[in-house]
């Protein structure tokens, strides 16, 4: 596996980025103490020997300079009771479209006797789906780990679930086929055997979206892994080979919780109480 490097300097941090071809870190160095870390264990040899090498020509083609002076991190404003998303509970935008829909129960009934997909049927589905994965996940909150649900986006979309903690962050998309079979490949998905759905394009780009706004306020990289949970599914066959995205069903999630040495015990408090406010999302 090829590893591209790229270098990284914001508020006084000056760091080498192991990267996967699609972008996603599985390693990083400090420039100035040349200290290795590495986030992907699969990756572990790689990881080292290209940032060492990166580490030396570095070090030999670079004259000393100047420190540049730190850049002011940005600042979020006190958080009221309305900007904290904690309070959120799994599938809260999803409540909210469902109870401003108007339809009706008698509506929802015949919709259902004709088996006629309707939008309302949709995001019952979905609801259902994120409640069942969201409480999984509250379920690791003893491990250590910082859940977060519904975040809005400047779009109107929104982050299913967002798992903080020792292992990293995890930016988590739910999807509910019921009873049906999934079959995920290296960029593409199908259920039951359909047309090919762009979650796993669309998983890494909402992971890059939540790194981009966490590290704006956190100032520290802030590694974030896309996760797909199928919910309700009979059969799920992942066959890929360089899938750069988490695959699990709702009660596969508890794998995440032994992961550690991404983030420390201080940095988990603070990408938590930067992600938890409702205004560092509003021009995601």
């Amino acid at each position: 596996m090829e590893l591209r490097v790229t270098r990284w300097k914001r508020y006084g941090q000056d760091r080498l980025y192991a990267n996967l071809p699609d972008g996603t870190a599985v390693g990083w160095a400090d420039v100035r103490t040349g200290d290795i870390t590495v986030l992907v264990a699969e990756y572990r040899d790689n990881v080292i020997a290209v940032l060492t090498h990166h580490l030396r020509s570095n070090s030999q083609s670079v004259m000393p300079q100047r420190a540049p002076e730190p850049e002011a991190r940005p600042i979020l404003p006190p958080m009221t009771l309305a900007d904290d998303l904690s309070t959120n509970r799994p599938g809260e935008s999803l409540r909210d479209l469902l109870d401003k829909s108007g339809v009706g129960l008698i509506e929802r009934v015949v919709s259902q006797l004709l088996r006629r997909p309707t939008g309302w049927e949709s995001w019952r589905k979905g609801l259902e789906g994120e409640r069942k994965v969201g409480a999984e996940l509250n379920r690791l909150a003893r491990h250590g780990w910082r859940v977060l649900h519904s975040i809005p986006l400047a779009d109107k979309v929104d982050v299913d679930h967002l798992l903080v903690g020792p292992g990293g962050v995890f930016s988590i998309n739910t999807k509910h086929h019921h009873k049906k079979s999934v079959w995920v490949g290296d960029d593409s998905v199908k259920v039951n055997r359909g047309k090919p759905e762009p979650y796993a394009r669309k998983s890494r780009a909402e992971a890059k979206r939540v790194a981009r706004v966490l590290e704006h306020y956190c100032g520290f990289p802030v590694p974030v892994e896309p996760v797909l949970v199928f919910v309700g599914v009979t059969d799920l066959k992942v066959v890929a080979t360089q899938l750069s995205v988490r695959v699990y069903q709702e009660r596969q999630v508890a794998a995440l919780a032994p992961l550690s040495g991404v983030l420390t015990a201080e940095q988990v408090e603070q990408v938590y109480s930067v992600a938890r406010h409702r205004q560092a999302w509003s021009q995601a």
